[in-house]
């Protein structure tokens, strides 16, 4: 039987319950899987002989992923969801504390949040083209912010900042036009979607959707966003973390980026950037390594903007995911540079 290659952001549920009844040794495993059905232990078994070599830091991944589901689960039990947001958001933060809330009511399918997360990417960009853009931007701020920002990024030009600037301003959208909305979406979807769609958005889901879509995407909704609300579109901004802040991240963090990053990734990434931003990073190389990376700029030749966007996006995702694992912190918008 092969051996299945593990990656933590590609694990199936399936992997993972394996991967738990692993890390929990035989005696307690035997003691969970004596009480699923026969179907489901000869499933998690077969997984269990295809996983080898696991790093410990999946597994680690995967067993506080397990606890925080369990706590989530206990606490809505015990009073509901807006109970159990109370106590998370206490105990984990916000962010954290919605992110969990909105994993356990995908795997539980109590909510739209499931079917939403589902459905065809284009299948949902095909509807949502041909829908109001209040409607759209309810739809895509149920989404998961990655999921939204693919989405947002094939959508055309003037739909992208239409629909980006009716997330952000969803706060202040009344009850009623909300209950409105999601009248409509019943009778035009039926079984599609399913479900009550929550009254989500504002600056911050907006802030997170832009800091995953593509660059083109990006310029386009900023700028049509300060022409329509200058105040508005400062707020956002100031949420993101852009391919230019990196300028005013502290030596370390800079230093620590770069060490998950190959050299024509940055050498790309940097062919559009300022010279203050070259600087910056060539301070934080070797001296030998900084040579290195200036010979591969001068060899570099013209580029296509496709990629050299994607370089920054590889670039900013590796920041961010530094980021959720605490071991950086990142700067946004104009914020001064952190003492080291």
């Amino acid at each position: 039987m092969a051996e299945v290659s593990v990656s933590r952001r590609r694990l199936t549920s399936i992997q993972k319950v394996a991967l738990l009844m692993i890390a929990l040794g035989v005696d307690k495993a035997s003691l969970i899987l004596k009480n699923l059905k026969e179907s489901e232990v000869e499933k998690i078994s077969v997984e269990m002989a295809k996983l080898q070599n696991v790093p410990a830091e999946v597994i680690s991944e995967v067993i506080v992923e397990f606890y925080e589901m369990m706590t989530a689960n206990k606490f809505i039990v015990q009073g509901g969801i807006d109970y159990a947001r109370e106590l998370l958001e206490a105990a984990w933060g916000k962010k954290r504390a919605e992110d969990v809330l909105k994993k356990v009511e995908a795997e539980t399918e109590v909510s739209a949040f499931y079917l939403l997360q589902t459905v065809d990417d284009k299948q949902l960009i095909n509807f949502l083209q041909n829908e109001h853009p209040q409607t759209a931007a309810l739809i895509l701020s149920n989404l998961r912010p990655r999921q939204a920002a693919a989405i947002i990024s094939e959508m055309p030009e003037e739909m992208q900042y239409e629909i980006a600037y009716r997330i952000a301003t969803m706060e202040k959208t009344s009850p009623e036009l909300v209950e409105d909305i999601e009248n409509v979406l019943r009778e035009q979807l039926g079984n599609l979607f399913g479900g009550n769609l929550s009254k989500t958005g504002g600056v911050e889901t907006v802030a997170e959707i832009l800091n995953s879509v593509n660059r083109t995407a990006e310029k386009n909704i900023l700028t049509h966003l300060r022409e329509r609300d200058s105040q508005l579109a400062e707020e956002v901004t100031n949420l993101m973390f852009l391919f230019e802040d990196i300028v005013h991240l502290p030596n370390a963090t800079i230093q620590r980026i770069l060490k998950e990053i190959d050299s024509k990734t940055l050498a790309l990434a940097l062919k559009a950037t300022s010279s203050e931003l070259k600087e910056r990073i060539f301070k934080n190389m070797s001296e030998r390594a900084a040579k290195m990376l200036k010979e591969e700029l001068d060899y570099l030749g013209p580029v296509r903007i496709k990629d050299v966007e994607q370089a920054q996006k590889e670039i900013l995702e590796t920041a961010r995911r530094l980021e959720e694992q605490g071991e950086i912190m990142l700067v946004r918008g104009e914020e001064e540079e952190l003492i080291e």
